[in-house]
């Protein structure tokens, strides 16, 4: 059994406990009707976000329940808030997750102020002001440094694959590594799109439009650029997968034909592409190879800003994948 190379600068955050039905049932009834009314109110989120506010909520009013005596949310106070980040930080929670929690929390007083305050029948809300203000959270730390996957990092995934007859997870790595699209947008990519090959003076095709992150419950929807590598290997999978669909990323369980979960993604690069390479891989790694790898080889980054990044703005892309800040540097004072 090879070792695994973590890339670790520190150790994870230890996992916080899951608050199950019957724990948060325990908690403070009016705190959770308010969380409710809240949420009522956020038909927008989309069903992914909606997932990561209602755990983070939990977690708090759970720790309240534990830690602060159950006490209602108009009775919260900084310290209390303060405490319960000191909490999380020394669980080691990376300073994004910190973020996170307190703009969930923070977005519920906000609520509460906006809507709450002035009820003539929440008269103990009067004086609530949100108590998340005062805590700041650090300067981002890194839980493993996000080393690009290299080319030759990538071939050697697709020989280990094809030797492995592994094709739809060969089919994945090449859609991973060339598109540009997270696991979200790659689970919804169809058949159609390839069905006619590439057509005669184009060097790929368009994915169909796919939902990805955004902030509405529609979220943000894109197409991606699928080159000659996705559409061969594509194909191959879909000779060998034995079953039709309209979706090219499904598995086959008691008859039922569904796409594949993000959680395929996570365990397949978790228990194969990181045993493969000799070091820790997840999904989100491909994005950053993607654009990396066009960058290296020269490409015009407005271009893979807005066709492979699919940012909103090339400052983005200049931020984090930009690997010419330095080109000319030398000759400056020539």
């Amino acid at each position: 059994m090879s070792v695994i190379n973590k890339n670790m600068v520190r150790d994870r955050a230890l996992k916080l406990p899951e608050v199950t039905d019957e724990m948060y049932n325990q908690c403070n009834s009016e705190t959770r009707e308010m969380i409710q009314e809240y949420f009522d109110n956020k038909a927008q989120l989309s069903p992914d976000t909606k997932t990561q506010y209602w755990s983070a909520l939990r977690q708090f009013v759970y720790w309240v329940n534990t830690s602060c005596s159950d006490k209602p949310l108009y009775k919260i106070k900084k310290r209390d808030f303060s405490r319960f980040m000191s909490y999380l930080v020394n669980r080691g929670m990376s300073s994004s997750g910190l973020k996170f929690k307190k703009s969930t929390i923070s977005s519920l007083c906000k609520y509460i102020e906006d809507y709450i305050v002035e009820d003539e029948d929440m008269k103990e809300y009067a004086t609530f002001r949100n108590f998340t203000t005062v805590y700041k959270v650090e300067a981002l730390n890194y839980v493993y440094e996000k080393i690009p996957i290299s080319e030759d990092e990538y071939n050697k995934l697709k020989e280990a694959l094809l030797d492995d007859e592994n094709y739809m997870g060969l089919a994945w790595v090449a859609c991973a590594f060339n598109s540009g699209a997270r696991r979200g947008g790659i689970r919804q990519f169809k058949v159609e799109c390839i069905k006619d090959g590439i057509p005669e003076g184009k060097t790929f095709v368009y994915s169909n439009m796919v939902r990805e992150k955004g902030k509405s419950i529609d979220g943000k929807q894109v197409r991606y650029m699928m080159n000659s590598e996705c559409v061969k290997y594509i194909n191959l999978w879909l000779e060998h997968r034995g079953y039709e669909s309209e979706y090219i990323f499904t598995s086959k369980y008691r008859g039922e034909i569904n796409m594949i979960s993000k959680e395929w993604a996570d365990d397949f690069c978790t228990n194969v592409l990181s045993d493969i390479l000799g070091r820790r891989i997840n999904p989100h790694l491909f994005k950053a190879s993607a654009i990396t790898y066009l960058l290296e080889k020269g490409k015009d980054i407005k271009t893979v800003s807005k066709f492979v990044a699919q940012h909103n703005d090339i400052s983005t892309t200049q931020s984090f994948y930009d690997l010419r800040k330095d080109e000319g540097v030398d000759e400056l004072f020539d």
